[in-house]
């Protein structure tokens, strides 16, 4: 299934190629909350500043990139810094290859170097499935050991159709006494 993809950090770089990935999610699906779809060098800005403090990484397959993950702040105040949001969108084509799953294993092993435990995902949600959304983001968090922790319900609006939120986590470890500081993804040694 995903033997031949590699992994690596994104750089400004990619944002086009990643971009055309993000594209169709936005114009086609309630995934996300997004209207339009951003410029190349909105979305270069976005792979930047993730990148000052968080992986952002592309699987790719013969010089194709197939999909992309990344982690944020989830919140900017300090007490937070060991919980991040953790977001993956794989090309429309790729879909059901493992590459989301390739992409969030290794995302987490280095959020884990990074000493974060709490991972956080925010999945839009419907109880009635349609053309836009179908919550195979739900069922895949699942399958990667994630658990509904809120439920927001009909508190966004896309395509005439009020859709949930639901935030989902998964815990990398146990929570110490005493954490270790979170280091930043560019003093992280990446082979």
């Amino acid at each position: 299934m995903a033997e031949n993809i590699l992994i690596k950090m994104a750089s400004e770089a990619d944002a086009e190629e990643i971009l055309s990935i993000y594209a169709p999610y936005v114009t086609d699906t309630a995934v996300t909350f997004e209207y339009d779809v951003p410029f190349v060098d909105e979305f270069s800005q976005r792979i930047r500043d993730t990148l000052q403090m968080y992986p952002y990484i592309v699987a790719s397959e013969e010089n194709r990139i197939l999909g992309y993950a990344y982690a944020s702040a989830f919140k900017k105040r300090a007490a937070y810094d060991w919980a991040v949001e953790t977001t993956v969108y794989v090309k429309q084509d790729c879909r059901g290859r493992g590459v989301g799953k390739k992409l969030y294993l290794a995302l987490e092993e280095l959020l884990r170097r990074q000493n974060i435990i709490n991972l956080n995902a925010c999945i839009a949600y419907t109880p009635d499935k349609d053309e836009h959304l179908d919550n195979a983001s739900m069922v895949f968090h699942e399958r990667l050991g994630y658990s509904k922790a809120a439920h927001f319900t009909k508190c966004g609006y896309k395509f005439g159709k009020w859709y949930d939120m639901i935030w989902m986590e998964k815990m990398l470890g146990e929570h110490p006494d005493k954490p270790e500081q979170v280091i930043p993804i560019t003093k992280i040694q990446i082979n």
